[in-house]
């Protein structure tokens, strides 16, 4: 098998090494979104996230039965911080699928002109569109009653965002109560920005006062908007712009046109290059002209948004997973420049990864000072010939890290030569091993690994994980090399050093008191968080979700682990039958329950906290809320996507595979061999007229 998977193309991908090329994905896609929507802090310029979220997407699209909940394509943004009240969404707050070429976009209109159905010839549908920047922000929802604010709340997840409602109150142009005549419930939805000269203003204040110095404007409007305290969000001149709606009791407008006039009426501000649109060529020249003025404009963006202008029709064509079917994601090409690498440095992670970093002598690339660009691993490193002392084209577009293009070879020195990984750990000096089925180089020492050990602790206390605020990374090394942290357990206990903290440099009896007040506040912690804030290989926080869902308390997950060590045991099948989990994770997850000194730590650790148990979301209710449902074949009065969202939007989880948990399985013309398995299976079967009657249609 080729260890270089990531360099083959997906039509040359045999299954197996799909599998562990979408896995991989999977890991990293997830680590990048955290890093992005949870903790303001990206590590990957957008276009290289673009480029593994559109591999992921074309390797499903080729292998489609590997999909599952754990896949990419059905994930959105991150966890909540524990630092503000949950929100949960009445309408799911989704992302955006991307396109990159008009090529793309043409297949992208095709598809929507196909799932309309609305003529034979689906060429001939006029398709209006509203094209507007993509403004690089933070996305809001703002929920109004009576024409009254009541809150205010970022995506989160998805499904669940953060209360920021005292904070939004500090934006000028966010009106607290709606002028003119707007529905007596509606959730307008935008973006908070900062523009290009605040956030240079900013900058300059936050230098000359010695505080965090923001890396880019969206960075800066994230971090202003999450203040814990109102005031600091008022010092900041954040601004917002809003383009969509999401919960109604009442039809708003027949378009989407329309509907950004009834916006401007009531009080919001919309941007005012957003374009309606009659063709594909339309939209081009819309993009186009864009793309020309970018770098006039004041506020950040990455390129164009089109929606269907048909509200009818964005109603039908509904949402895949995660984005809806009626808008796409335009992306501007990325920023480019030459530089020379100085020398490439060896990062170890908190599961051993050893990962390559590039030094980069300093270049303006897009208004920001580069220095350093990631390697991502052995295998890109040989693919692109990267050597130190070449000089490199890297880009970027918008983030801190970029990424490195190509190497132009004919400015090579003589005298560079291949760059080899290491085979030993840079720290603990312990063997550093690849297996075959990996691109990833992992360090052995385990917790013996002293950067292994401070990242599982930065980890820990991290924003998706216990999000403890004033206990960055920097203090966590402090921490360890003083003796005062060594597992997760002592966090809880770092009190009882109050006068050894209050005596180090940059410490005192007031700072050292914060921290102590900010510990307590987080000895309470849910299931999902717990499990992800662990650190457990594989385990991001879509699985953490997955499985306090299953297990609903600590103490049932944990007993079922050790128990699974068993791969024969009912608990090890129950663990690989959750849709999202499959045999590599839950080898992984099991791995961490058989090592002595993770038990012990955990014994140590669930002493100082509480474990909330897990409490399913409250949705609609309708007879099938909650039931796990598999459509198969080939519907006559919708399309499989249409009943799929339409299951969704009642409660149901849909599933592309059968299991002994599957509730129904609806069966279409043509279904072929899943209404056999489901009879054996003992899944109660229903026809296309079953399923309608169920639904009371």
């Amino acid at each position: 098998m080729s260890r270089n998977i990531r360099g083959i193309s997906v039509s040359d991908l045999t299954e197996v090494n799909a599998g562990l090329e979408l896995k991989n994905l999977g890991h990293e896609i997830a680590m990048h979104d955290e890093a992005y929507h949870r903790n303001d802090a990206p590590i990957i310029s957008d276009s290289e996230y673009d480029a593994l979220r559109r591999r992921s997407h074309e390797i499903e699209k080729r292998f489609s039965h590997l999909v599952n909940l754990g896949s990419p394509s059905k994930a959105v943004g991150a966890l909540v911080a524990a630092g503000f009240e949950k929100v949960a969404h009445n309408k799911p707050m989704l992302s955006l699928d991307n396109v990159f070429t008009e090529e793309q976009l043409g297949d992208f209109l095709k598809g929507v002109r196909r799932f309309l159905k609305e003529l034979k010839d689906d060429t001939d549908i006029p398709l209006d569109m509203v094209a507007e920047p993509k403004i690089d922000g933070l996305s809001l929802s703002l929920s109004y009653e009576k024409g009254r604010l009541v809150y205010a709340a970022t995506r989160g997840d998805g499904l669940v965002g953060e209360d920021v409602t005292e904070n939004i109150k500090t934006l000028k142009n966010i009106p607290l109560i709606l002028k003119g005549s707007a529905p007596d419930v509606i959730e307008v939805r935008g973006e908070v920005y900062l523009t290009k000269s605040d956030f240079q203003d900013l900058n300059q204040r936050q230098s000359e006062s010695g505080d965090k110095v923001f890396a880019n404007p969206r960075n800066a409007a994230a971090g202003s908007l999450r203040q814990l305290d109102p005031n600091v969000t008022a010092t900041r001149p954040l601004k917002f712009f809003a383009y969509a709606y999401g919960n109604t009791l009442e039809p708003v407008a027949e378009s989407q046109w329309e509907f950004l006039e009834f916006l401007k009426s009531w009080g919001f501000s919309v941007n005012p290059l957003t374009r309606l649109c009659q063709s594909q060529s339309d939209l081009i020249r819309a993009y186009n002209k864009i793309f020309e003025q970018r770098a006039t404009l004041d506020y950040d963006i990455d390129g164009m948004v089109y929606k269907v202008n048909n509200i009818t029709w964005q109603e039908r064509l509904g949402a895949a997973s995660r984005a809806p079917r009626w808008a796409i994601a335009h992306k501007f090409p990325a920023e480019r420049a030459q530089t020379i690498l100085k020398s490439i440095n060896i990062q170890v992670g908190r599961t051993g990864t050893l990962t390559p970093v590039a030094q980069l002598h300093p270049v303006n690339v897009g208004g920001v000072i580069v220095t350093n660009a990631t390697l991502h691993n052995e295998d890109e490193i040989e693919r692109k010939d990267i050597r130190i002392g070449d000089t490199v084209v890297i880009q970027r577009a918008g983030d801190v890290i970029p990424q490195v293009v190509e190497v132009l070879r004919t400015k090579r020195p003589k005298s560079t030569v291949p760059f080899k990984m290491p085979k030993i750990c840079p720290i603990c000096k312990r063997p550093a091993v690849r297996t075959q089925d990996e691109a990833a180089r992992r360090c052995t020492g385990g917790l013996v690994c002293s950067a292994q050990a401070i990242e599982r602790l930065k980890h820990f206390v991290s924003r998706g994980a216990f999000d403890i605020e004033g206990l960055g990374g920097k203090n966590i090394i402090v921490f360890r090399e003083n003796g005062l942290i060594k597992e997760p357990a002592d966090i809880f206990r770092l009190h009882i050093h109050s006068d050894v903290i209050e005596n180090l440099e940059g410490w005192g009896e007031k700072s050292a008191k914060k921290l102590f007040a900010a510990i307590e506040k987080r000895r309470r912690i849910p299931l999902a968080r717990f499990i992800f804030a662990l650190g457990i290989r594989q385990a991001g926080q879509a699985t953490g979700q997955l499985l306090a869902k299953r297990y609903v308390s600590y103490q049932n997950w944990r007993e079922a682990m050790i128990a699974a060590n068993d791969c024969k045991s009912d608990a090890y099948f129950e663990l690989t039958d959750i849709d999202g989990v499959g045999h590599s994770m839950a080898e992984d997850i099991i791995e961490f329950f058989k090592q002595s000194y993770n038990i012990k730590a955990l014994e140590s650790l669930t002493q100082q906290i509480n474990i909330e148990k897990y409490v399913e979301p409250i949705r609609q209710n309708s007879q099938i809320s909650g039931k796990s449902i598999v459509f198969t074949g080939t519907l006559a009065s919708v399309t499989r996507g249409e009943a799929k969202a339409r299951a969704e939007s009642m409660g149901a989880r849909v599933s592309g595979s059968l299991s002994k948990s599957t509730d129904f399985i609806i069966v279409g013309v043509d279904a072929g061999g899943k209404a056999k398995k489901a009879a054996d299976l003992g899944v109660s079967i229903l026809s296309e007229s079953d399923w309608l009657r169920l639904l009371g249609e």
